[in-house]
């Protein structure tokens, strides 16, 4: 039985890990973490990705815990409000699509539980360091003890190790696209009741939504930027709360949310391209291999689509004659259409969200065959 370790344990990595049990492989994920994740924004799952859920027989698991928006309000600096939508949000589009927008909290968890049958899950640890031969990859972990697996999948997002062991430093690979983003949960005080706010002055501006059935947010933070992403928490607060201290409205209470919160997240606007993204027993996968970024709304759909074509690709080369130097080739030859498509969608309509038809387009065009 092969052996793959799966370096991520966020949405590619257990994904993609449950479909290779299925095929007969051994798969272990390792994952930073010492525990999942909470908070979180809410993601997308659109177009081709549904039928990968499908697959995975989780549809009816992750429509139940779907965000249930009614609509979204567009407030100029004080606080008035300049459009209202019954028919769309910025952050999953119709409302009428078939499209399901939930927490990634919530997804990571189903994901995780779908694939604990048959899965070796290895949390509070990374790689630190690989070595490749004849007899597979010899992986050595910043805690546990060296082992020897057949194939490395880098699902690592955005700044992955495995990408860096792999290929070399990340910045000869992130595309940075002039902004960041910082999100965070906060309590409902502001009493929304499944209705998105969001408010832009300027370079800055931020989205509200409420979730767990109206009683918390999640806030989402944007301003223009070049600078590198700053990786110190502590430093990042501040560096966001700078930023945006100049917007009105109920923004003195954000900054205080801020501050407060436990579940912080901020990073740099960015996409990841590379003109392989194998090399060897080792291959990139969602984020770690073609990242997006959020504003394209397309990350988790891209990391399950592509979670499903690696894995059938594996499968077919494991079944057949053919080794997995085949299966990455025509896991790129199918995937990288869907990529670049889906990757046109952030930087579309900058500062705003893409055509309908753009995404239409997008999220539709690979054939999976299921």
């Amino acid at each position: 039985m092969k052996t793959v370790l799966i370096s991520g344990g966020g949405v590619a990595g257990p994904a993609l890990a449950h479909l290779l049990h299925r095929r007969g492989f051994a798969p272990t994920v390792v994952e930073l973490a010492p525990a999942p994740r909470s908070g979180g924004q809410a993601v997308d799952i659109r177009g081709a990705a549904l039928a990968v859920v499908e697959q995975m027989g989780l549809t009816g698991r992750i429509r139940a815990v779907r965000t249930r928006m009614l609509g979204m309000s567009v407030l100029d600096a004080d606080g008035n409000e300049v459009h209202r939508s019954t028919e769309a949000t910025y952050s999953a589009g119709r409302l009428d699509s078939p499209d399901v927008e939930l927490l990634r909290a919530d997804l990571v968890a189903i994901l995780r539980e779908r694939a604990a049958d048959g899965v070796e899950f290895i949390d509070g640890d990374a790689i630190a360091g690989l070595r490749e031969d004849d007899g597979g990859v010899h992986v050595t972990f910043e805690h546990g003890r060296p082992r020897t697996f057949d194939l490395v999948v880098g699902a690592d997002g955005l700044h992955s190790r495995v990408r860096k062991l792999v290929f070399g430093p990340e910045e000869r690979f992130l595309r940075q696209l002039g902004s960041h983003l910082a999100i965070f949960s906060a309590d409902n005080f502001l009493g929304l009741e499944d209705w998105q706010v969001w408010q832009r002055d300027g370079d800055a501006g931020y989205g509200i939504y409420p979730v767990r059935g109206n009683s918390e947010l999640r806030v989402t933070f944007g301003y223009a930027s070049t600078e590198p992403a700053v990786r110190d928490a502590g430093r990042s607060r501040h560096l966001v709360a700078e930023r945006m201290s100049k917007l009105r409205w109920e923004t003195p209470r954000l900054l205080e949310a801020l501050h407060r919160t436990p579940d912080f997240y901020a990073d740099t606007m960015a996409q990841v391209h590379l003109d392989r993204w194998s090399a060897g027993r080792a291959v990139l996968l969602g984020d770690a291999g073609y990242c997006p970024s959020p504003l394209s709304g397309q990350g988790t759909s891209l990391a399950l689509v592509g979670a499903h074509v690696l894995a059938e690709e594996l499968g077919r080369a494991r079944e057949g004659a053919e080794g997995h130097r085949a299966a990455f080739e025509r896991y790129e030859q199918r995937l990288r259409p869907f990529v670049a498509l889906n990757q046109a969608l952030a930087t579309e309509n900058p500062g705003g969200p893409p055509a309908e038809e753009s995404v239409e387009r997008a999220k539709n065009a690979i054939e999976l065959g299921l």
